[in-house]
């Protein structure tokens, strides 16, 4: 991508840390008809598991990190043709907030991705204890999906993004909530 980045503003992203909702919403986002592109973190972590891989957040994080900036970019070039809505579950910019977390910093490369990509409202779903759990691919405590969201405000924010807390609510609320507060395109 480059020096070719453009702001897609049919490309939303919804965001937050671990355990939050983020799937399910996206999961009720499509039954409504709209496209929705899954998130790459998982994907890695799945990947990494199937093919005894250390590439993981709890390994090999460099490797880690690369591998989810990769898959960032190509599912956004995948979809930069596309004019209709898509949600995304993460972005690029989520791939930047965990480098920045685990200490690798921001590359100069990273930075010149994160500029210009996707709708500027950004939907940021808080910390919600009453649902969050652990899994297979998600093994982070309560302290640090709590920290998570909190980064990943400053982080959207600080490259030019409106980050709009969702309500913990209803999945149906939810979608309403987001349907309501887009910058229709």
């Amino acid at each position: 991508m480059g020096q070719n980045i453009f702001e897609k503003r049919n490309f939303y992203v919804i965001t937050g840390g671990p355990g939050v909702g983020k799937t399910t919403l996206l999961d009720a986002m499509e039954k409504e008809g709209f496209s929705v592109v899954p998130e790459v973190a998982r994907k890695v972590i799945k990947e990494q598991q199937e093919m005894g891989g250390n590439a993981l957040p709890w390994g090999d994080t460099g490797l880690y990190t690369k591998l989810m900036l990769k898959g960032s970019v190509e599912s956004y070039i995948e979809n930069a043709e596309n004019e209709n809505i898509i949600f995304f579950d993460r972005g690029i910019l989520d791939t930047i907030c965990y480098s920045d977390m685990i200490g690798n910093g921001i590359s100069a490369e990273m930075d010149e991705y994160a500029k210009k990509l996707y709708n500027k409202r950004v939907f940021i779903l808080p910390p919600w204890f009453e649902i969050y759990a652990t899994d297979s691919e998600r093994k982070q405590d309560w302290e640090e999906a709590e920290m998570t969201y909190h980064k990943m405000k400053i982080i959207y924010e600080k490259y030019g993004y409106d980050t709009i807390d969702v309500p913990r609510d209803s999945v149906r609320n939810r979608v309403s909530f987001v349907l309501l507060n887009m910058d229709i395109v």
